[in-house]
């Protein structure tokens, strides 16, 4: 109806039309069609339909956008008829950076195809400026629909196609087609794969095995119940550090992204700096396990964790490192010790790119208001978890071209198998989360923030206050996460009455957190200024060469205890039930008992 109003260009209201019903058709491509898929498609439409009036009310804003756009694209026909008669003239429109969809020489050597690359980058470049200067758009509508507009401008690269991409023209020719013949081949095992959900490989699946090239680090599993198992690494050095450390991963990913492969395996550092590591594996949650909730990862996971761990050991305080919701779960657990007027039992606590505020969710957040979480919690209840598959795509479509796209095109178009990376592996092996777990992460902690807001989430009769957290505690985030914001991961940190200890790392959510000394790939940033804000405390932090984690291990040292002779695994209570990595981490997508 608005768009009636709308009186933009014909390529412009082509564009707004293509919106309408690309993230739509991407969804139930990639989803199917069920009420998250819908509900996101009507959150679409109502956004743009408030656009549309936006856009309506800015008339001469508009217009000056289109005439640049325009303007831009004569300039970029006139720059095409010079380059088709000198090779040697360039182009008008870069890459933007990092953007690595046009690295064949034809994007920039030939001029159709530097015609074709240069209107499709002006264009992509000209949507984007017009979104940004519309006036009297409401914030999170204007960032839904830049993450929208960007799926679709993505999806539209003639990079995606045959005809449109030289490279893929060029290979198809010489090879006869047989390109095509596998990358069909290639999408028929990915779709029965996936069940229901097309599940694009970003891996070979047979190129690893936990337990013989991941995982490998050498432990066994001394404890397990319905919630997660619990795995203790034996010694590798004569003595330990008497108190024993806890590794608390996240429970929508499988742990061993902290036992990877020998040489970036955190895991098996902190067990050769004499550190006794127990870290738990966490129970892929079927149909069965619909009714397990946060506060039974609290109570029959955390808590118990530090329980079992002090009859293996004796002691009754642990260090612990939660990463990423392992590291809410971690505080809420602290919290819950200090509700119950209980001793702490975390000696030391280390929160890896963890959330504790919700305000800023990163691009997630996209997904984060009433329908659409709404449809989640009936979907997640009509089939007992929230799918590992349809979580794992989610994220993959946070970073379209580095994480689909390119591997729609290397797969399919190419035929090409991908290579064999550890990460990506780690990455594709889904997890699922229980359906009560799932609502509660949804809805109180990312829709509705409440565990900034003390006393507002209950644990039994226990209201949950992070003010009351004593223990020191160290929050490690990184630059280039756009999963959990470092600035935002760092305000959360104010909410703990404790001395907290902030570095920033460099790279991403996991390939920050997974930096071995060895390798000396990524610095980091220390500032002993409190966090106010991103400008304030950046500019006052200096950068460190090397791994953060020699920097922990140095932060940690006052709270490690005395060195005593190295412990042997389990004990008469809790002996060793089976070699690491045990059971929990091998059940798949569909959960088998």
């Amino acid at each position: 109806m608005q768009q009636e109003t709308y009186q933009g260009s014909d390529p412009l209201r082509q564009f707004f039309q293509w919106n309408e019903t690309m993230w739509a058709d991407m969804q139930r491509a990639s989803l199917g069609d069920n009420p998250v898929t819908r509900a996101l498609s009507e959150v679409n439409a109502q956004d743009l339909n408030t656009f549309y009036n936006a856009v309506a009310n800015n008339p001469v804003r508009l217009l000056d956008i289109q005439m640049q756009w325009w303007q831009g694209q004569l300039a970029i026909c006139q720059n095409s008829m010079a380059k088709s008669l000198d090779r040697e003239a360039g182009s008008l429109i870069a890459d933007p950076p990092g953007d690595r969809r046009f690295q064949h020489k034809s994007w920039k050597e030939d001029p159709h195809f530097d015609f074709l690359r240069q209107s499709y980058l002006h264009f992509a470049q000209s949507l984007t400026r017009t979104l940004e200067v519309v006036e009297g758009l409401p914030e999170p509508v204007r960032q839904r629909l830049h993450f929208f507009f960007r799926q679709t401008i993505n999806a539209l690269s003639p990079t995606n196609f045959i005809w449109s991409n030289p490279e893929l023209l060029h290979r198809t020719l010489e090879e006869k087609g047989a390109n095509l013949v596998k990358g069909i081949e290639l999408f028929q095992e990915d779709l029965a794969a996936s069940a229901n959900l097309l599940k694009i490989r970003m891996t070979r699946q047979s190129a690893f095995e936990l337990g013989r090239d991941l995982a490998t680090t050498p432990g066994e599993v001394v404890f397990r119940n319905d919630v997660f198992e619990l795995i203790q690494y034996g010694a590798s050095t004569d003595t330990v550090f008497k108190t024993p450390l806890l590794v608390i991963p996240p429970f929508i990913n499988k742990f061993y992204i902290l036992d990877l492969k020998e040489q970036n395996s955190l895991v098996r550092w902190l067990r050769d700096q004499g550190h006794t590591v127990f870290i738990m594996s966490w129970r892929n949650p079927g149909k069965e396990q619909a009714s397990i909730g946060f506060q039974d990862l609290i109570h029959a996971g955390t808590m118990e964790a530090v329980r079992v761990i002090e009859q293996i050991t004796g002691e009754k305080e642990v260090n612990a490192i939660g990463y990423c919701i392992g590291g809410t779960l971690l505080a809420s657990t602290m919290a819950l010790y200090a509700a119950r007027r209980m001793k702490p039992r975390i000696k030391s606590a280390t929160f890896l790119t963890t959330l504790l505020d919700f305000t800023q969710p990163g691009e997630v957040g996209v997904f984060i208001n009433e329908p659409v979480v709404s449809a989640m919690e009936q979907m997640n209840d009509a089939q007992g978890f929230f799918d590992g598959r349809q979580m794992a795509v989610t994220f993959s479509l946070l970073r379209e071209n580095s994480l689909y796209w390119n591997y729609y095109i290397d797969n399919y178009l190419k035929g090409e198998e991908p290579a064999d990376f550890d990460i990506l592996y780690w990455n594709s092996d889904s997890t699922n989360l229980s359906a009560t777990c799932a609502s509660f992460l949804l809805r109180e902690l990312y829709l509705n923030n409440r565990l900034s807001q003390p006393g507002e989430v209950k644990v039994g009769n226990f209201g949950i206050d992070l003010s009351k957290v004593k223990t020191p505690s160290y929050f490690l985030s990184t630059r280039e996460d756009h999963i959990a914001l470092w600035d935002a991961t760092f305000k959360g940190s104010r909410l703990l009455g404790c001395e907290t200890t902030l570095v920033l790392g460099e790279s991403g959510h996991v390939a920050g957190v997974v930096n071995p000394p060895a390798k000396n790939k990524y610095g980091y940033w220390l500032s002993e200024q409190p966090f106010e804000s991103a400008e304030q405390w950046l500019a006052a932090a200096r950068r460190e060469a090397g791994s953060w984690w020699t920097h922990w291990q140095q932060w940690v040292s006052p709270h490690v205890g005395d060195s005593i002779p190295a412990r042997t695994i389990g004990s008469e209570e809790c002996p060793a039930l089976m070699p690491a990595p045990g059971r929990y981490v091998r059940q798949t997508l569909p959960v088998e008992e």
